[in-house]
């Protein structure tokens, strides 16, 4: 939670930045980060995946909108790579771009970076949800984010991956068969 308030904190003090541009977050490898093998653990890279959303939506000023109107984010799928190790104190950053839509949901890239190199890359499939219950639909998204460019077309093989890694609805019948 010290991590979070922290970057919010930069984040609300840092450069604005359009829905569409590249937000890099600087992060340093902690101690609570670590495995038992001395590298940040593969689910803490989603755990900071998530302060780098965080970053992005405060700084292109989506989170105080998105909150007027009472919507949130929520992961419905995410996949990640890892490429090279990070260990205790070395500084990175997570660069985190909106990629994409589809019919339903929408979708962000983020990569771990030190040195000008990937260390490790994630894809994030999202949706917005309603307090007042409900999905936002792009339609209502797009009214606050404005259209999309016209060349941002989400690439084919995340398409497959969305489609081969969905599960049933949240009120639809899924068994645990093996």
């Amino acid at each position: 939670y010290l991590r979070v308030l922290w970057h919010t904190l930069l984040s609300r003090r840092g450069s604005r930045i359009s829905i569409w541009d590249v937000a890099r977050t600087a992060f340093r490898v902690l101690p609570a980060d670590l495995d038992i093998y001395k590298h940040v653990n593969n689910g803490r890279y989603l755990s900071i995946m998530d302060l780098g959303r965080l970053d992005w939506m405060l700084r292109t000023g989506l989170w105080p909108e998105f909150e007027r109107r009472g919507w949130y984010p929520v992961v419905a799928a995410s996949s990640i790579a890892y490429r090279r190790s990070l260990t205790l104190w070395q500084r990175f950053s997570v660069e985190t771009k909106f990629i994409g839509v589809d019919a339903r949901a929408f979708y962000v890239e983020q990569r771990f970076v030190r040195g000008g190199q990937v260390y490790a890359t994630g894809i994030v499939r999202g949706r917005m949800l309603s307090r007042a219950g409900g999905i936002v639909t792009n339609e209502e998204l797009f009214a606050v984010t404005g259209e999309p460019p016209a060349d941002l077309v989400l690439p084919e093989w995340i398409a497959r991956w969305a489609a081969d890694s969905a599960l049933p609805p949240s009120k639809a019948d899924a068994p645990s068969v093996w």
